[in-house]
């Protein structure tokens, strides 16, 4: 059967070596659907029938059937992520390793498009500060969409190579490396990439993930934790990166209590202790993880800078937009003002000297002459204070027109900047006059999706 999927050879051997007499249930996995799934954000509402829970995450769920998301306006007001269910492992994976009840430094490193970072912020004490990072300059853009559409103000997005961590030395307290990998793991949602899979790929694969440990490491303090994983299944770029790892730095490998229920298995590869999800034992697509916490001593960091996040925000009328309005700095960057939570306030000033910033904060309105004119992240955050603005709640038809950047009816006498609402989560803001609406919702984000 699997020669019928045009599996290279040297595939084969590696699942027959790791797997032995289940490899042939395995290989007849690829050719069964991939579960739907979606994971909740805790802040906001989500109403979806028919769902039940993917065991190893609060926040995770299985779908009966797949969606077209990209026409629930659900999604576009961030009320849930789409993602595939054996990513959602890292939950358990943060929980078992540190203590989340105490604001953390954490670094996402290869964030985009946000599974992981998102995740992360559900789970993480608000106090917390989030550095959700992508190298590509266009997934970074995906990334702080997908980010801003969350709604939580803890988190900047960077666009950064992993070599630009190397010198805040013990800054983090959690590292999160989801590994750029030949993505075995994808070959029952992606056949095509059967054929672009080979071993000198894996090779070359090897040898990123091991750079981009090399570089981040420095940035991890003593005893903080980071969480490696990849979407494939082959040993060299799963238990032999992280073997190699503690080789090159003093770790302690973490274990992760698992369930026998859940058809996680539990690998050791010398020191390394891993977990990795095969699709014929686990509703969810190939993935390895691995947590490991650092023993050796570093250099510590200090953080000093001159440089200064936007220009003093002299207006006060924006404050009241915000429901915990006195936990935020307000500064103006780029024409826009910004509401910055206090508590991490100077290490975003010195995060935003040290690397390239493209997110950061709540971006609340622009000052045009003395009018506020508000942006559109201000609608999607978890802190929006609804009860001071104009709210107007679209029926489904309404809303899609709206998330297409259309003109759309109205009946309504309200006049100015209002809030729009869908099954109760904002989706934007619209302005509206005396005889018609001034669609505000971003162009380059609006839906070009046709309905059937």
């Amino acid at each position: 059967m699997h020669k019928e999927l045009s599996i290279p050879d040297d595939f084969q051997k590696i699942i027959k070596d790791l797997l032995g007499n289940e490899s042939d249930s395995f290989f007849e996995s690829l050719s069964t659907p991939s579960p739907p799934s979606v994971r909740l954000n805790p802040c906001k509402d989500f109403r979806l029938a028919g769902t039940s829970n993917i065991p190893w995450t609060q926040f995770g769920k299985y779908l009966k059937e797949r969606p077209v998301y990209t026409l629930d306006p659900s999604i576009h007001a961030g009320a849930y992520y789409v993602q595939e269910p054996s990513s959602m492992f890292l939950e358990q994976a943060v929980l078992n390793s540190i203590d989340i009840t105490q604001p953390l430094t954490v670094l996402d490193l290869c964030a985009a498009p946000g599974g992981k970072s998102t995740h992360l912020l559900s789970l993480l004490h608000p106090d917390s500060l989030l550095v959700s990072n992508e190298t590509i300059r266009s997934r970074a853009s995906i990334l702080s969409e997908n980010i801003q559409k969350w709604g939580y103000a803890n988190v900047i997005v960077t666009n950064n190579d992993p070599s630009h961590f190397s010198p805040l030395h013990g800054l983090f307290d959690l590292i999160v490396v989801d590994a750029p990998c030949s993505g075995e793991g994808l070959f029952r949602k992606d056949n095509d990439a059967l054929g672009e899979w080979s071993s000198a790929n894996v090779d070359l694969c090897a040898l990123r993930q091991r750079r981009i440990l090399k570089d981040v490491w420095p940035a991890l303090k003593q005893d903080g934790v980071l969480i490696f994983s990849t979407c494939t299944y082959n040993t060299q770029e799963d238990e032999e990166t992280m073997e190699w790892l503690n080789q090159t730095g003093a770790c302690e490998f973490l274990s992760i209590p698992i369930d026998d229920k859940w058809g996680v298995v539990e690998t050791k590869l010398k020191n390394t202790v891993g977990y990795r999800f095969y699709p014929h034992k686990v509703r969810g697509e190939g993935f390895f993880l691995s947590a490991v916490r650092k023993k050796e001593p570093g250099n510590s960091l200090r953080m000093h800078t001159k440089y200064v996040l936007g220009d003093k925000c002299k207006n006060e009328d924006v404050k009241s937009w915000l429901k915990d309005s006195a936990t935020f700095s307000y500064v103006i960057d780029k024409g826009i003002i910004k509401a910055v939570p206090a508590i991490n306030f100077d290490l975003i000033t010195f995060l935003s000297d040290k690397l390239h910033v493209t997110h950061f904060g709540i971006s609340l309105a622009t000052d045009k002459h003395g009018k506020l004119v508000p942006e559109h992240n201000a609608a999607l955050s978890i802190h929006l204070d609804k009860s001071n603005f104009i709210t107007i709640e679209l029926s489904y038809e309404q809303a899609i027109n709206y998330l297409r950047k259309e003109t759309i009816e109205m009946d309504t006498k309200e006049k100015g900047f209002s809030l729009l609402t869908h099954e109760g989560n904002s989706i934007g803001w619209a302005n509206l006059l005396p005889n018609r609406m001034n669609n505000l919702y971003p162009s380059n984000w609006r839906i070009r999706m046709k309905s059937n």
